[in-house]
């Protein structure tokens, strides 16, 4: 089976919860066999149904991992939390984070797939996930999945061009030592505001330029 059949029908969250780096990996390894078609939370219970017909296989049994109506989530940024790092636009594999350094970022509640990815890069917890009472529709997820796969396929081209930007740039400058020294201030006030809050707080996560 040609994994691009298999591809058409994944979410295109890019949320990796299968194990794998994206949709399209997953789908190349359920072609060759190394991978199952129940390993797909998003999909719930419906995708795992429509990929046995798809391959004229017999659906595996039930998984708790895999509900019947999985529960679609939305990412939610602290704006009393949040200092503006950036940390998480490169994470979001749907570019569905706007914002710029040293101010607040902002989820585009459309585009937002709930996969989660944008959580551990925030060096200050301030991005959680929150159900948003609806239950994901094979259907919705159908009409949606070209949108997202585009949008999947410019960010990582942006992603790439940044990288051979970086390639190509000289040794760490003056600039690139400021802003972690101003990341790092950052840090720190967002530590004292939760402090005075009486929030407990993971431990920031260091800081790479």
């Amino acid at each position: 089976m040609d994994s691009a059949a298999i591809n058409a029908c994944l979410p295109q969250t890019q949320c990796q919860q299968c194990g794998f780096a994206g949709c399209q990996p997953y789908a190349a390894a359920i072609a060759t066999g190394e991978a199952t078609i129940d390993q797909c939370p998003p999909g719930g219970r419906a995708l795992v149904i429509e990929l046995a017909q798809l391959l004229n296989i017999a659906a595996p049994p039930e998984s708790p991992k895999i509900s019947d109506a999985p529960p679609v989530l939305m990412a939610h940024i602290d704006p009393q939390t949040c200092i503006g790092c950036a940390l998480c636009l490169p994470a979001c594999p749907v570019d569905a984070i706007i914002g710029a350094r040293q101010w607040l970022h902002v989820v585009l509640t459309r585009q937002c797939t709930g996969c989660g990815l944008c959580l551990p890069p925030c060096p200050v917890n301030c991005i959680s996930l929150h159900p948003t009472g609806a239950s994901q529709e094979r259907q919705s997820q159908r009409q949606r999945a070209p949108q997202l796969e585009q949008r999947y396929r410019i960010h990582q081209q942006r992603q790439l061009t940044r990288k051979t930007e970086r390639t190509a740039s000289p040794a760490p400058t003056a600039r690139q030592a400021h802003k972690q020294a101003m990341v790092s201030a950052a840090l720190a006030q967002a530590q004292q505001r939760l402090a005075a809050r009486g929030t407990q707080h993971a431990k920031p996560k260091s800081f790479k330029p």
